[in-house]
């Protein structure tokens, strides 16, 4: 399992850039993120190379975020292997309340997942053959 930054910001011109302007400025890499908006607000979910010091600068800059634990699995970078993944969670009954997914190059694929009751969940992955993160 790893840490994963989740701010919510309004959807006003600017916000996003402020808020990687201030990663940028802490020394914060962030290797992975993803936005998801709606109406009146942006989701933004990060993966930080320095969790505490990027949630240490975002609250700094009055960012409000929160830290929650999410299951990295490396995938092969082929069409079929996340509906592999999903379905064996499936199979075991583990819900997953988000995910998102990028390329690492080398045929390879992280997909990050929010998934119910997520340590039962990593013990099932990681006897199926998979690697968690």
């Amino acid at each position: 399992m790893i840490d994963q930054i989740t701010v919510f910001l309004e959807n006003k011109r600017g916000r996003l850039a402020d808020l990687c302007r201030t990663m940028a400025d802490a020394g914060v890499n962030m290797r992975a993120l993803s936005i998801a908006e709606t109406s009146d607000y942006g989701v933004i979910r990060i993966i930080a190379d320095d969790t505490e010091k990027a949630r240490a600068a975002l609250k700094a800059e009055g960012f409000a975020g929160s830290v929650a634990k999410v299951t990295a699995v490396e995938l092969p970078n082929e069409p079929g292997s996340l509906a592999r993944l999903l379905e064996l969670l499936d199979q075991h009954g583990y819900d997953v309340h988000y995910g998102y997914c990028f390329s690492i190059g080398d045929g390879k694929a992280i997909d990050v997942l929010k998934i119910h009751r997520a340590e039962e969940a990593a013990e099932v992955i990681e006897e199926a053959g998979y690697r968690l993160l």
